[in-house]
């Protein structure tokens, strides 16, 4: 007992977050794969279910199939409970099962947490825990309780509190998956809305922007304004940063779309309230979600190169959504000013940042764009695509957001496989990638002579 002990603890926590969705993806992977989960005789292929698994525990939304006409309720449960693991993260399930249990937490099980949700220290983080479990539950009850007030008229009782439940959790995991298949025809997301009266169509998505741009803010966000009682001048820097880029992202966003796409194909019979409403919503839904109200197919190229921007930004640090985060993007930005001014840190309301951060803001940045370009290339050689096309795709699964243009159904297994592993480096983390593969070696604290380097 002694020997395994030792060997669980000589293993990096890195490691452990990774293996731990592996094995989440694996058993989601078998069950889909039974046939009682799939519609009609047969089952589904192993590729198939393993990159609606990925998807899901990725919370990406990504599908090969539609979800609601492809797969049973046993099939679509099987993939709400995936997305609700995988919107919590893995370890933060585990640490509530053994809280409940009584069972003692480890030290080391404290630090995988830690590292898990990027927790900015190891104190407390059995409580934070239990917040985050229940913030997460109150928000998605909340959710599904004002979204049934326009799905149980619509679909009935029982279908109306299922459809309202997955798609609450569905939104504030960031997630994507939707169940309209079967309303508005296959691969529909929220497009089915348009035939919707006006009130509907506002209601339904103003309550799934809120409960996106909540779960992308982050759980530390929340238990920060909380705990200061919407304090704002005393939050801590992070909130402030991840508040003032995430509000400035989601108007600006919509700004810019609306601008790009007025007057073009995507926007025609669409009233002005309409196109302000889908300008919105897909700011809010690009950055990391992956519902969309409007075809984006039918978007011009300026249109989809932008939403792949906001798409390659994400949300936030320790939240559901994905991409090179909020913070990052932030961080980059304020190091361009402070070069420009000759500054030597880099300041933000009132505060100096660590200098070590630029150099891991700019490691998540070219680590993020050297994957996403590489399997764009790749993509887009193998099945004979445009380039921007198949950015698009790497770009939405990479940052788990789950957008598509409509090639997702048709790509072949090399396709399928590059992109499942770019949805788990998305959702584990690149920084949380690179140190799971790399050596757990100690580097010497020797330093080599210094000598200078002229950049720019």
């Amino acid at each position: 007992m002694k020997v395994k002990r030792n060997i669980w603890q000589n293993i990096s926590p890195m490691k452990l977050i990774l293996g731990g969705y592996c094995a989440i993806i694996l058993i989601g992977t078998l069950l889909l794969a039974l046939p009682v989960a799939t519609r009609g005789p047969g089952s589904t292929s192993i590729s198939d279910c393993f990159f609606t698994a990925t998807s899901a525990t990725c919370v990406t939304g990504l599908v090969r199939y539609d979800t609601y006409t492809h797969w049973t309720l046993f099939g679509q449960l099987v993939i709400l409970v995936l997305l609700q693991i995988g919107g919590l993260g893995f370890m933060t399930v585990a640490i509530s099962v053994l809280v409940i249990a009584k069972r003692r937490i480890s030290l080391n099980q404290r630090s995988i947490m830690q590292n898990s949700i990027s927790a900015p220290q190891i104190g407390g983080i059995v409580r934070m825990t239990k917040f985050i479990i229940i913030g997460t539950f109150i928000f998605e009850l909340t959710g599904a309780v004002l979204l049934s007030a326009v799905f149980i008229p619509r679909f009935g009782v029982k279908k109306g509190i299922y459809f309202s439940l997955f798609h609450s959790v569905s939104a504030f995991c960031n997630a994507g998956f939707d169940l309209m298949g079967g309303t508005g025809g296959k691969f529909s997301s929220l497009t089915g809305l348009a035939g919707w009266s006006t009130t509907e169509q506002w209601y339904v998505t103003v309550i799934i922007m809120l409960l996106i741009f909540i779960g992308g803010l982050g759980f530390f966000v929340w238990h920060d304004v909380g705990s200061k009682r919407f304090r704002l001048k005393q939050l801590n820097l992070q909130s402030k940063m991840v508040l003032s880029i995430s509000i400035w992202l989601v108007f600006a966003g919509a700004v810019v779309l609306a601008i790009l796409e007025w007057n073009n194909p995507v926007f025609a019979g669409l009233s002005v309230g309409e196109r302000m409403n889908a300008s919105l919503f897909q700011s809010v839904s690009a950055r990391t979600a992956g519902f969309n109200s409007i075809d984006l197919a039918e978007m011009t190229e300026g249109a989809i190169f932008f939403m792949i921007c906001l798409m390659f930004i994400g949300g936030s640090t320790g939240s559901t959504a994905g991409g090179i985060k909020t913070t990052t993007f932030w961080i980059l930005c304020i190091s361009i000013f402070a070069t420009f001014r000759r500054k030597k840190n880099i300041e933000m309301f009132g505060r100096r940042m660590d200098e070590g951060i630029t150099r891991t803001a700019s490691c998540v940045f070219m680590t993020y764009l050297l994957l996403v370009t590489s399997a764009a290339v790749i993509i887009s050689a193998v099945e004979k695509l445009p380039l921007l096309t198949t950015l698009f795709e790497s770009v939405s699964a990479m940052a788990t957001v789950g957008l598509t243009l409509g090639i997702t159904p048709g790509l072949s297994m090399i396709s399928k496989m590059l992109l499942a592993f770019l949805m788990l480096c998305g959702r584990v983390g690149s920084i949380t990638m690179l140190l799971a593969f790399s050596s757990d070696k100690r580097v010497t604290n020797s330093r080599l002579p210094l000598d200078k380097v002229q950049v720019g």
